[in-house]
């Protein structure tokens, strides 16, 4: 039986792979990653519409389009190489649940531009990226106009329910009754998932004006409820 020596792994053909990987054309590669990663952390930075803005996660989108394109230009020379990369990076799981659908396209976006910059498409996955952060700031803003409130309403007078309702259908172009509480010590709670545009919100003050409402919250709602 053959034994493999020290000697033989230090006499393999690692020094010539190293020598093939063209140092410049991997800087270009990896500075392109970066810059269209700083391009994807600014267009997220400005389009962010949830609760909670996490910067941690943004820096990682910059990281993930640099490390995919390091990834491809290592086993882009090397068959075998890319076949063991893809069988470990099938067991890659994301841990951290991701609610917001458009986190997973922005996850997307840096995989792929990674990926382009990687095989050297550096020229398609600039212009593929200024396109899509065009197409997101147009339609991501749109959706802000339009985006759904919960209007919270605790009173402890039932007689004002129909007035309630005349004063949320009159301000709002759409309005669904979400909930009705009753609570001990004659409380209820209405919940309303309306849609309205920021500049047409002072009808809540109204609202609170009326006799027997204890309080009138409206906060913004991202299809996540919870009590």
């Amino acid at each position: 039986m053959e034994t493999i020596t020290f000697n033989d792994i230090f006499q393999s053909n690692i020094l010539e792979r190293m020598t093939s990987i063209s140092i410049m054309d991997s800087l270009i590669g990896l500075i392109a990653a970066f810059l269209i990663g700083l391009f994807i952390y600014m267009i997220y930075k400005k389009t962010f519409s949830g609760v909670l803005y996490s910067h941690t996660f943004n820096i990682s989108l910059i990281i993930m389009a640099m490390a995919t394109s390091l990834i491809i230009m290592g086993i882009s020379s090397n068959v075998l190489l890319s076949l063991g990369m893809v069988g470990a990076l099938s067991i890659v799981r994301f841990r951290t649940p991701i609610k917001d659908p458009m986190d997973i396209v922005y996850l997307f976006w840096a995989i792929i531009a990674g990926l382009l910059c990687g095989i050297g498409f550096i020229l398609l996955a600039a212009i593929g990226s200024i396109l899509i952060g065009i197409v997101l700031i147009i339609f991501v803003n749109k959706m802000k106009i339009e985006n759904p409130y919960l209007l919270i309403i605790k009173y402890q007078d039932r007689s004002i329910e129909n007035s309630l309702e005349h004063i949320v259908s009159k301000h709002v172009r759409k309005h669904t009754l979400k909930s009705k509480s009753v609570m001990p010590g004659n409380q209820f709670e209405l919940t309303y998932e309306v849609r309205a545009p920021e500049a047409e919100m002072s009808f809540i003050n109204q609202i609170s004006t009326l006799e027997g409402v204890n309080s009138a919250v409206m906060i913004s709602y991202d299809g996540n409820f919870s009590a």
